[in-house]
């Protein structure tokens, strides 16, 4: 038998409609992110339904968790692709806490691969210097500094993140496109997150295999160990001294793309007492299929955070190859419970920079601005 208590509870939970109109439409399909789904972006229960171009419409289940104040953003699937106003700026947060059990929105445009960015967010960009001496390797190396925009304005300390390859990050001339992290860190300003120095190193040209390959491998003799010395004993001393860092390991990052990933992975292994974040995007771990980690047994371990990302589309091993380093790292027990690993997999993502760009600011939000473990 149902209580007349039940019945009146029941007949109170009513069907709330959400109606968007967008003039700026496209292919992409339209997710609702909220206070009702952990702000997650692409999730498919609130995916809305396309009734006609620039018109879509989606109806929230029949449960008590949607019948009180709803928070939310209109998304294409990714905060790289939230909604913006006509103008290219953020939007704030929608909300709907009044009774009716219909609404309109309207969205002006959308962030496309993170863009469109302000000018004025961008970051200063610093010339350390044309010719910075490499003694572990007796070479010279052009590096650059991307300070905060309002750096000079502020007596602010910031965390560091120390790339590999500087000429592909924000060279609008490089061969290979570039990750546009000046454009990225620019809109990522705009929500709290983009609040670090990047410390961006030169490749070696003709010698970068050489220089990123760490130990022998089927490469065979590199200058890996070399490389990360200069990074954690020559570089990094001199970054904490002429800018205003962050030194502790709990704010240092290292980072890089393919061979540079791979140098990356290492820097964090061998120096865990300087590298607390890892940023690693699809690192050629084909060259050493078969990482020996018993070294890592002789450190105390400390929590690090690593970010691995692959492209479905860049190898037949790629994703096999670091989704295997993230087991083999999450089961060594002298790691257990102090490395946290994000695990990244784009099935449609090539080995270029274009997909670099669009995970980079994903992961310097997970990496530097966020508690979240996975």
């Amino acid at each position: 038998m149902i209580s007349l208590e039940t019945d009146l509870k029941d007949s109170s939970i009513k069907t709330r409609k959400l109606i968007l109109h967008t003039p700026d439409d496209d292919e992409r399909p339209v997710y609702i992110s909220g206070n009702f789904n952990n702000w997650a972006t692409q999730d498919y229960r609130f995916k809305m339904k396309k009734i006609d171009e620039g018109k879509y419409e989606f109806e929230f289940p029949e449960e008590e968790i949607f019948q009180g104040e709803l928070i939310y953003k209109f998304t294409k699937g990714d905060w790289s692709e939230v909604e913006i106003d006509r103008y290219g700026n953020r939007t704030p947060n929608r909300i709907w806490s009044d009774s009716k059990t219909s609404r309109i929105e309207k969205v002006a445009k959308w962030r496309k691969n993170w863009l469109p960015y302000r000018p004025s967010q961008l970051p200063q960009i610093h010339l350390i210097s044309e010719e910075f001496e490499i003694p572990q390797l007796n070479k010279k190396r052009k590096i650059w500094a991307l300070l905060p925009h309002d750096y000079e304005s502020s007596d602010e300390h910031y965390p560091v993140l120390y790339l590999q390859d500087a000429q592909n990050l924000f060279n609008e001339n490089a061969e290979f496109g570039n990750w546009q992290i000046d454009k990225k860190l620019a809109v990522m300003s705009d929500y709290g997150i983009g609040k670090i120095i990047i410390i961006a190193v030169e490749h070696a040209e003709s010698e970068r295999i050489q220089e990123y390959n760490v130990g022998k491998t089927l490469l065979g003799k590199g200058q890996g160990k070399q490389y990360i010395r200069f990074i954690t004993d020559t570089l990094k001393p001199f970054v904490d001294k002429t800018f205003r860092t962050k030194p502790e390991r709990e704010h240092t990052g290292i980072g890089g793309s393919s061979m540079g990933g791979l140098v990356s992975i290492f820097s964090g292994l061998i120096y865990p007492e300087v590298f607390g974040k890892l940023m690693v995007f699809s690192p050629s771990l084909w060259v050493i299929p078969k990482i020996k980690l018993g070294f890592l047994d002789f450190f105390d371990p400390q929590e690090t955070r690593l970010y691995l990302y692959a492209g479905g589309d860049e190898s037949e091993t790629m994703v096999e190859h670091v989704s295997k380093l993230r087991k083999r790292l999450l089961k060594r027990e002298s790691l257990q419970g102090k490395m946290k690993i994000r695990l990244s997999i784009n099935e449609q993502g090539k080995h270029n920079e274009s997909y670099w760009s669009d995970e980079f600011p994903k992961a310097i939000e997970w990496l530097f601005f966020s508690n979240k473990e996975e």
